[in-house]
């Protein structure tokens, strides 16, 4: 006989649909894998994997499924120059311009935000 006594159960943490797509969100524009993401935000690898894969087919729905993956130019700029230190062409004459010493996490949110769009 052991001394132990019966670990209590875990208790589960339900999330909205919000909160799910928005946690696949910051997952996909984290640039983490999944363990660290998990790991970072004491989530099961599980449940991010079903969040994800529900995540990425809505996004699927919204751009119609069918549609190939579109390639974006990106020019980087020589060193020593005036302009942004990366630059990213966007279709419909947007770009976003990304200079030296930017925050990486607000452009993580942004790219996230964009995708979403």
């Amino acid at each position: 006989m052991t001394d132990k006594q019966p670990e209590a159960p875990r208790r589960r943490r339900h999330r909205s649909r919000a909160e799910a797509d928005r946690l696949a969100a910051e997952y996909e524009a984290s640039g983490l894998n999944r363990e660290e993401f998990c790991e970072q935000r004491n989530v099961p690898l599980k449940t991010l994997s079903r969040y994800v894969s529900r995540y990425r087919k809505q996004q699927e729905n919204r751009t119609g499924g069918d549609a190939p993956q579109k390639w974006v130019t990106v020019e980087v700029a020589a060193p020593g120059d005036s302009g942004g230190e990366l630059l990213v062409l966007l279709p419909h004459g947007r770009r976003i311009e990304v200079k030296r010493g930017f925050d990486a996490t607000t452009l993580r949110q942004l790219v996230a935000v964009l995708d979403q769009v």
